[in-house]
């Protein structure tokens, strides 16, 4: 039988083929759990069949404003269950949700506004301190809806026509909606931080955002029912799509605001947490609080972290205090971690510097994940998988990105050669376990923030007295990293370190300034190129107190 035989007759049809999508997880869950609580935020608790009603009702008001297919939608919100229903309410649409980094500043956000032609902002009323100047600037006037969470009563202005909850009272809560006429349809927008320029807008589409999350709950075992806190910030990169990953499980999603030692401990030990994620900042804040805000875990929580590679002491910490920690990898681009340190039962034996060595590798491929290697950059051939030889990490797959949004150049060169350039770089160990060992655009990636050097030695050298500056990493037990700032003065100037850090304050977000600041001749090689690899050296040296 020839192979076109196979083909003859045989078409897709609406009963053998649907576009993927995540939005069908929500309802499934809400038919066959609906009084199960899917959401815990302070006092509030809603179950699968009202989160299910609460989103369609946002996907109708939001059409009845003229939202639709391929319009984008921008939020600027905390840990909320509001954030969660627009995960669903927006793409119900056809729309495209763009999430907000609360951490930027005005010129950032207003800079997204305009870029992804936002027609809606979705703002919560803490952020009116920076949502009003961002509006300001920005050329595009979207409509604005206020966002009130029962669980803040701080300051904050009213920027919009109307609020949420009044928005929500305008839909219909069996709204019809579809899903989307394509799985290549996008469904999510997200900047990277704007490293090197102006940021760059990631497009995610429906398909990928299916497969992500459901490689979410097949990678990190998560059985049924599952509690998760929301100690990662929903705006990076959907919360790595966790929040459409526990409608496949009817999980319970349990908010935070913000990330506290005291309302972590007590929503563990309250509700039962059995997942989190975070950069190494929360496990720091959990290991150093104080003994009247920790309360005893009821079991083993899985904790999942990327950024930085925690220290053997952090690993060995978190164990005693009940946490098994597992460290992923990825990017903006690849939906957020699509690759994880998968442990081998084998290692459980092994001293704890030799697990923790183990432990610190980036891993292996999501199951979705179709490839990841490491290879010669120029050749794209694999590098000799000896753990020693460096190249490039690169992805292939149906979880990595649609691509730049209206930068065609940039999404040339991401994908040339048929690879997603990720522009780390790194080894590949013999039993093809990869190890990041540098990142070829010195990214520093503090509290799970990327930090571009670039753009820090930027600001540094406008100031008057800097003749030359570099930027490099620091290991900090807190952040993971944070920038280390190493300067020549201007012959006849001075300044000093708390100088150099205000001026900073002044011209970048505070997450980007140095820590640590160190008067010093650079060290150049023959053709007057500063060498970071010597500065990173020097920088492990730099006492805390500098």
């Amino acid at each position: 039988m020839s192979q076109t035989a196979y083909a003859r007759d045989l078409d897709k049809n609406p009963a053998n083929h649907q576009p993927l999508t995540p939005l069908g997880f929500l309802e499934r869950t809400a038919a066959i759990y609906p009084e199960r609580t899917a959401i815990i935020h302070g006092a509030l608790r809603v179950s699968y069949a009202n989160f299910y009603a609460r989103s369609r009702r946002l996907a109708s008001a939001l059409a009845r404003l003229g939202v639709g297919r391929g319009d984008t939608v921008a939020v600027l919100m905390a840990n909320t269950p509001g954030m969660l229903e627009c995960h669903y309410g927006v793409p119900m649409t056809g729309a495209v949700l763009n999430t907000l980094n609360t951490r930027l500043d005005a010129a950032i956000i207003g800079f997204s506004l305009d870029h992804g032609e936002a027609k809606v902002l979705i703002t919560d009323r803490e952020f009116a301190r920076l949502s009003g100047p961002a509006l300001a600037l920005a050329k595009i006037k979207p409509i604005v809806i206020d966002y009130d969470d029962p669980e803040y009563d701080g300051p904050g202005d009213r920027l919009g026509t109307t609020d949420y909850e009044a928005l929500l009272a305008t839909g219909d809560p069996d709204f019809a909606w579809q899903p989307p006429q394509d799985e290549w349809d996008a469904i999510a927008l997200n900047y990277t931080s704007g490293t090197t320029g102006d940021p760059k807008g990631v497009v995610y589409h429906h398909r990928g955002a299916h497969l992500l999350a459901l490689g979410n709950v097949v990678t990190c075992s998560m059985g049924k029912h599952p509690v998760y806190l929301w100690t990662l910030p929903m705006f990076h990169c959907n919360g790595w799509c966790f929040p459409w990953s526990l409608s496949v499980v009817a999980g319970t999603h349990v908010c935070l605001r913000q990330v506290r030692a005291k309302s972590m401990f007590d929503a563990i030990a309250d509700h039962g947490v059995t997942h989190l994620c975070g950069a190494p900042i929360v496990m720091s804040t959990l290991l150093n609080a104080p003994a009247a805000e920790k309360r005893a875990l009821p079991h083993v929580v899985q904790f999942y972290t990327a950024a930085a590679p925690p220290p053997e002491a952090v690993l060995a910490a978190m164990a005693g205090a009940g946490f098994n920690v597992t460290h992923l990898y990825g990017l903006t681009e690849t939906y957020g971690p699509s690759v994880i340190n998968d442990w081998n039962e084998d290692w459980n034996t092994l001293g704890i510097a030799e697990a923790a060595a183990l432990k610190a590798r980036q891993g292996v491929r999501y199951v979705p994940l179709e490839a990841l290697d490491v290879l010669d950059p120029d050749t794209l051939q694999p590098v000799p998988r000896d753990g020693q030889t460096m190249g490039e990490v690169m992805f292939r797959g149906n979880v990595v990105m649609k691509g730049y949004l209206k930068n065609p150049a940039a999404t040339a060169a991401a994908f040339a050669g048929g690879w997603f350039h990720s522009g780390d770089l790194g080894v590949r160990h013999p039993d093809g376990y990869i190890q990041l060992k540098d990142r070829s655009k010195d990214i520093i990636i503090s509290g799970g923030e990327n930090i571009s050097s670039i753009e820090v030695e930027d600001a540094l050298y406008k100031h008057p007295a800097v003749q030359a500056a570099a930027v490099v990493a620091r290991p900090d037990a807190k952040w993971g990293e944070t920038p280390c700032a190493f300067l020549e003065l201007k012959p006849g100037q001075a300044a000093s370190p708390e100088e150099i850090i205000a001026w900073c304050r002044s011209h970048l977000a505070s997450f980007k300034c140095p820590r640590h600041v160190v008067f010093a001749e650079l060290p150049k090689t023959s053709t007057g190129k500063i060498q970071k690899f010597r500065l990173r050296e020097m920088a492990r040296l730099v006492d805390p107190g500098t």
